[in-house]
């Protein structure tokens, strides 16, 4: 079971929130062995990704052809499970390009859709009825789960493995870059505490309410208790540095086997590797808005 779900509901913010600063770890006393660091994650991201996709018959997997993603994906290849990946964007959308590239390169069943301006606008209206908010990043996020998720439900595939999380426990965000500057690594330790609270009203009650309403099960790995745990034990200097983010987790994709280029791709966030922002912005000047806010605030 997810750490956020108690029977089969999602928690309140308050126990979110209070489970967070519960296990909270100070700066000074994180893990600085970066080898030990290492195999401890990988150990414990293979238990978890085992523990979701075993027994559980035919599953999918929530698939951006970003290191998240795509080590789901390599693990349970290696495994032999029994799993489609998902991928959606719209014209041109790198995600799709890359999902393509490393499924034929490991030969992961996968299952994409390019979608029209028109059926676009359709997700977009679903969207927006199932969250009531025309906030753009729920809504275009949100557009990329729902999409991906009817996709599934085609092929009769109500299991869905995503990649949420690493965000925030491997230091995946612009805001751990500008909290490195001045190589301040406590205030990237102290983001990341911040941004792991902050997650429920940015994505977990998002992804919850498009769950409930498609009645599809999300499963998360790298949200798994021991995961957090050790990521959040790890110093971020193995995190983040001037160049890249989420170091620890590519290196140890690398460790299971993944390419270097696959490991270390430089992905947008979801509403842009998609190209949903974009369809958004031709949407919202085809019907004669001004802004992206104004199309989504005419369609609540």
């Amino acid at each position: 079971m997810e750490i956020f779900i108690k029977e089969n509901n999602l928690i309140s913010r308050e126990e979110w929130e209070k489970f967070i600063t519960s296990i909270e770890t100070a700066y000074d006393s994180l893990e600085t062995n970066k080898e030990r660091a290492k195999r401890k994650l990988k150990g414990l991201i293979g238990e978890a990704i085992d523990s979701r996709a075993n027994s559980i018959g035919k599953f999918g997997i929530l698939f951006s052809g970003g290191v998240d993603s795509t080590l789901i994906a390599f693990i349970c290849k290696k495994h032999n499970y029994d799993f489609t990946c998902f991928t959606i964007g719209l014209e041109n959308s790198q995600d799709v390009e890359y999902a393509r590239k490393i499924a034929e390169k490991y030969n992961i069943d996968l299952k994409y859709k390019i979608l029209t301006l028109e059926e676009f606008e359709n997700i977009i209206k679903e969207t927006i009825k199932i969250l009531q908010t025309d906030e753009i990043v729920w809504v275009s996020v949100g557009s990329v789960i729902y999409a991906t998720a009817q996709l599934a439900l085609k092929d009769n595939i109500r299991i869905l493995l995503g990649g949420i999380g690493t965000e925030e426990i491997f230091a995946g965000y612009q805001r751990h870059e500008e909290a490195l500057k001045n190589n301040d690594f406590a205030a990237v330790h102290k983001e990341s505490w911040n941004g792991l609270k902050n997650m429920y009203l940015r994505d977990l009650l998002r992804d919850n309410k498009i769950a409930k309403h498609l009645n599809i099960e999300l499963k998360t790995p790298y949200m798994d208790l021991n995961i957090v745990k050790a990521a959040m034990n790890v110093n971020p200097m193995y995190k983040i540095d001037k160049n890249d983010k989420k170091l620890i987790l590519r290196e140890i994709a690398e460790d299971f086997g993944l390419e270097k280029e696959f490991a270390w791709r430089k992905k947008k966030a979801a509403q842009y590797g998609s190209n949903f922002v974009k369809g958004i912005d031709k949407l919202a000047k085809k019907h004669g808005f001004a802004t992206k806010k104004e199309y989504l605030q005419s369609l609540l």
